[in-house]
């Protein structure tokens, strides 16, 4: 698949996994906002409620005082037996019906009960006492409403403590939200018109509350006398959204979605990145292993010629050209087979005491040689003093022969080369550092050389020789050695591998 066709299919799902990031989050706020919005709504409707019934409350208090105190009066002015006490009481549930229909209706009842024993002139006298006492007892019951009102237009003049009973005004609020369906934690305070606390439940602070909500108890009574109730809710927030935990699974999915098209993006690019690279290092491996079967061949062409057998020099040379390339071809095949048993664990580690200083001194004295060759000098620093490490001597071996050689295969060639090994204790470490002036390597293929496959782009030149596998052999040897590596380096200046491994102190 071309990577053009990838970037397509990449930007396609992004853009249709964005979209539908922006739809869920839209949808979620919006829910939000509708569920806060009822929220809101059924507490003003509460608090409406409550400051309503406190004003019933308030209202019925004085009728009561009222009919008492008339009530009162009239057994002190004539006394009356227990019949006409239980008349009164059923007259007064008659207040506020209309007085002509009453009366009316109450003469036809009495007219039809007695017409049956009396005549003519007696059915109208009693029908019209019996229309005076009905219209005394409204105007009984009228001049007691008058009262109970002209009493209750003072009632702004009073405390509000004599007006509200905090102990029972918790409850009223709980009893109308739990009408409304609000069933939570609540406190409340009561307030005059300077927002001085007259009255407030327990934790109730207003610096910790958000979303206060008022209320004005008793609107109708003067400016300067109008006291406020506020009421919060600590876990309003936790309520609105376990109104709304059906989102949750909503939310998990997408989360999943998300996870999984990253997870799909990633492995398509790094599944490109590693064709690329095996791409590579066929091409490499094609054009390493055709050099030295060409030699052979050409080699063994040679030793048929029947002039050439009989010049012992011509068939010294051919053999020695046919046993160097052998050994080379079987070089890079042990190479890749070396590489693929260490991917598979197969590889066993003979691990030894030895001295690190003495090892790097003697792989630098077989370096000098080549290096002196090209032009260059090999500087050699061992400044550690606990240089005695436990590793598989071979494998270590490679390890900084890779590191070298890789120094005087990419050295730059306006330049003599420069190649440093040095050594260090840092705390329970030896510190050992391959160093060089060669061509260097850019930030972003420095990231990825110790990939297997990976090497550094030079177009379809074949002048270094390689298949990408020696630093991450290298890689792979420092990390079961329980050490580290890393690399420092700079386009043009020069290169720096560091490795770090512990060390044991001899007795």
């Amino acid at each position: 698949m071309k990577k053009s066709t990838i970037w397509l299919l990449a930007g396609v799902m992004i853009f249709a996994f964005t979209g539908l990031l922006y739809l869920q989050i839209n949808y979620i706020l919006i829910i939000l906002n509708t569920q806060e919005s009822q929220f809101e709504n059924a507490v003003r409707r509460s608090l409406y409620q409550v400051s309503y019934n406190l004003e019933l409350d308030e209202t019925e208090q004085y009728l009561a005082e009222q009919i008492f105190a008339f009530d009162k009066k009239s057994l002190q002015r004539k006394p009356q037996d227990a019949s006409q006490l239980a008349n009164k009481n059923q007259q007064r549930l008659a207040l506020g019906a209309s007085h002509q229909a009453l009366t009316t209706k109450t003469i036809e009842i009495h007219v039809r009960g007695l017409s049956s024993s009396f005549g003519k002139n007696d059915i109208n006298t009693a029908s019209q006492r019996i229309q005076t006492a009905l219209e005394d007892q409204y105007f009984y019951q009228q001049n007691l409403l008058e009262q109970v009102i002209q009493n209750a237009m003072k009632a702004s003049e009073k405390p509000i403590e004599e007006r509200v009973d905090f102990t029972n005004l918790g409850g009223y609020i709980r009893s109308e939200l739990v009408n409304n369906d609000l069933i939570l934690p609540f406190v409340f305070a009561v307030l005059d018109r300077n927002k001085r606390v007259v009255y407030k439940s327990q934790g109730y602070s207003v610096e910790n509350l958000k979303n206060v909500y008022s209320q004005i108890l008793f609107p109708k009574d003067p400016g300067n006398r109008l006291y406020t109730l506020q009421v919060a809710f600590p876990t309003q927030r936790k309520y609105v959204l376990d109104s709304i935990s059906f989102i949750v699974p909503s939310i998990i999915f997408t989360f999943v979605l998300l996870v999984v098209f990253i997870t799909t993006m990633s492995i398509v690019f790094r599944q490109k990145r590693l064709t690329e690279m095996k791409s590579d290092f066929i091409n490499n491996m094609t054009h390493e292993l055709k050099t030295p079967v060409a030699s052979i061949s050409l080699a063994a062409q040679t030793l048929n010629d029947t002039d050439v057998s009989q010049s012992p020099q011509l068939m010294e040379h051919a053999k020695q050209v046919i046993n160097d390339e052998s050994k080379r071809l079987g070089f890079l095949v042990d190479k890749v087979l070396q590489m693929s048993l260490f991917e598979s664990k197969a590889t066993q580690f003979k691990m030894a005491k030895l001295d690190a200083n003495d090892l790097i001194a003697s792989i630098a004295s077989t370096f000098a040689l080549r290096v002196e060759n090209a032009g260059g000098t090999v500087d050699i620093d061992l400044e550690a003093m606990d240089s005695t490490i436990v590793v598989d001597k071979m494998h270590f071996t490679n390890v900084l022969f890779n590191l070298m050689e890789n120094a005087v295969k990419y050295r730059n060639p306006d330049v003599p080369l420069e190649l440093m090994a040095h050594t260090a204790n840092a705390g329970n470490k030896i510190v050992i550092t391959i160093e060089d002036n060669g061509l260097g390597i850019k930030k972003e293929d420095a990231k990825k050389i110790f990939e297997k496959f990976y090497r550094v782009h030079t177009g379809n030149r074949h002048d270094v020789k390689g298949f990408g596998l020696g630093l991450a052999y290298v890689k792979r040897i420092i990390t079961e050695l329980d050490g580290t590596i890393k690399v420092e380096s700079e386009l043009g200046v020069g290169t720096k591998f560091i490795i770090s491994l512990p060390y044991i102190i001899d007795n």
